[in-house]
């Protein structure tokens, strides 16, 4: 149940965030957030390795 939440792999431009379950409405605006904070090129708030999806 660990969300999916950063930058697709070899795709420039294309940011993923996706996999948050039954709980995606209640994290839908933190997700927003850090994905913003992300494109933005700032540093998240949250460590955000343990989203990425190369983890796979």
């Amino acid at each position: 149940m660990k969300p999916v939440i950063g930058p697709a792999p070899d795709k420039a431009g294309l940011w993923l965030a996706f996999g948050h379950g039954h709980q995606g409405f209640t994290l839908g605006p933190a997700t927003g957030e850090l994905l913003a904070q992300m494109m933005d090129g700032e540093e998240p708030a949250v460590d955000m390795a343990p989203f990425r999806v190369d983890r796979f």
